[in-house]
């Protein structure tokens, strides 16, 4: 087994370690992708705001409506 493994590590590869590849295009390319996602963070945090605020709004609205049926529920048992 450990005949194998350095019989494996010392092997060369068949891939060279430095392909033919510029540099200087993939750094743009990682550059076009990172502002890609930073685009979608700013959407996703607006998103999350707007739901946020629309949760607050909800909440105040039922809150308002609990109140009116307390009030209801007030008056009618008075009697």
């Amino acid at each position: 087994m450990i005949r194998n493994f350095i019989k494996w590590f010392i092997t060369p590869n068949q891939k060279p370690i430095i392909e033919n590849h510029n540099i200087y295009d993939k750094f743009i390319e990682l550059e076009e992708k990172y502002n890609a996602l930073l685009l979608d963070v700013k959407r996703l945090e607006e998103e999350n705001i707007e739901t946020s605020n629309c949760l607050y709004e909800l909440h105040n609205h039922i809150d308002a409506v609990d109140s009116r049926i307390d009030i209801l529920f007030s008056t009618n048992n008075v009697n």
